[in-house]
């Protein structure tokens, strides 16, 4: 088995995402390939998981629980009425084949589906089994990988070849008074070039003016980031080997990077009917906690931490939010009046607190501090907000 990482990190991936608190990954792959059966595991839910193509037409939408031992700690600790996690929104897409960016199969709206979520959870098949039917008839990753970014980059070409039309339409319009700019132009050329290969746009080397010129007049879907999730028999899952990971690897190498997690829908199905029916469980731990970790985190969203007696609760944010946004997770009119923020990160607080719900060995310590609107919140930092709201909201301009 590669190793758990194969990546090729870029933070043109982070850049180029919407930048909300309410992101989405959606499990995209050829049909039966296990992507409705990792979906259920995941999210606890009954979507159909049939053995044949497109038995998802629609797509599903639900969440799951953003595993944490900080969070199961703090609940612990407070014991409280309420508890609530983070969450990871996860989208079930139909699955996609050869000429779908014409129309086969469930074709475009597919494709719009996919450019509907902000994060990608490839799935890939890498086991066989003659009981389960594919839609190209014999197991081969690699070619199937091709099909999915082949029909990804001829959408993006699409997509692009509208935008550009749309400029071109208003330059005209404007009667000559403008004209495309160098930037659009070397821009637009340099993502052509980057989607004839088959390479896809996230993995470009990009300026910031770029980044921003691709945000605003394009949709593009290859700008979204990608993990791949590699589905091999239970037997291949638990020695870790498996004919087909080092071709995945060295392709996922030559297509822009990313990570690459080997899962097993077949070891992870075991471990939750053992779990359902309470009997003794196969050998080998789950990897869905990774998955939901890192698709989180490929989001780029992170989460700080309210505790107390009545509620602990992990309030979810962008990376590198400011204190100010982050209260304004809360309500609106802890932004709009924010004062300041009580600072602890949680490996202070625990390593303090002896256990108990108290601060005070935290502050004796110098670690509870007081932080101002230019604070940037850190991943597991537990806060309270003072803030002060005494006139109403200014009108929005119109």
């Amino acid at each position: 088995m590669p190793p758990k990482k194969v990546a090729i990190e870029s933070t043109n991936v982070v850049r180029f995402g919407r930048v909300k608190n309410n992101l989405k990954m959606g499990v995209v792959g050829l049909p039966n390939v296990g992507k409705s059966s990792l979906f259920n595991l995941l999210t606890e839910q009954a979507a159909a998981a049939e053995n044949y193509p497109f038995c998802t037409i629609e797509p599903n939408d639900s969440r799951c629980a953003v595993p944490d031992e900080r969070y199961d700690y703090l609940c612990k600790i407070w014991n409280p009425p309420s508890c609530y996690p983070a969450y990871l929104h996860i989208t079930d897409i139909a699955g996609l084949i050869k000429g779908a960016s014409e129309g086969a199969g469930l074709g475009n709206a597919f494709l719009s589906h996919i450019q509907a979520v902000d994060g990608i959870y490839h799935v890939v098949r890498a086991f066989e089994n003659p009981d389960v039917v594919h839609v190209e008839d014999s197991v081969d990753p690699t070619r199937d990988l091709d099909t999915i970014l082949s029909e990804l980059c001829l959408k993006d070409l699409e997509i692009l070849k509208k935008g550009v039309q749309a400029e071109m339409a208003a330059v005209k319009k404007g009667g000559g008074r403008y004209k495309l700019s160098i930037l659009f132009n070397d821009t637009i050329a340099k993502i052509q070039e980057l989607l004839e290969k088959q390479i896809p746009v996230a993995s470009g080397d990009w300026s910031a003016g770029e980044i921003e010129l691709i945000k605003e007049k394009f949709q593009l879907i290859t700008t979204k980031p990608v993990i791949y999730l590699v589905n091999l028999t239970s037997a291949d899952y638990i020695r870790r080997k498996n004919k087909w990971l080092g071709k995945i690897a060295a392709w996922v190498q030559a297509h822009g990077g990313g990570q690459i997690i080997p899962f097993s829908i077949e070891h992870e199905q075991a471990l939750w009917d053992a779990k359902t029916n309470g009997t003794e469980a196969p050998e080998g731990a789950s990897v869905l906690p990774k998955i939901i970790t890192t698709g989180y985190s490929a989001l780029n969203l992170t989460y700080y931490f309210t505790a107390g007696d009545k509620e602990v609760r992990a309030w979810c944010i962008h990376a590198n939010a400011l204190a100010p946004q982050a209260a304004g997770v809360i309500h609106s009119d802890f932004e709009r009046g924010f004062i300041k923020a009580e600072v602890v990160a949680f490996e202070d607080f625990k390593a303090l607190s002896e256990g108990q719900k108290s601060m005070a060995n935290v502050r004796a310590a110098g670690k509870y501090r007081i932080e101002g609107k230019a604070y940037q919140v850190q991943d597991g930092d537990i806060i309270h907000f003072q803030f002060n709201v005494t006139a109403a909201p200014a009108p929005k301009k119109k």
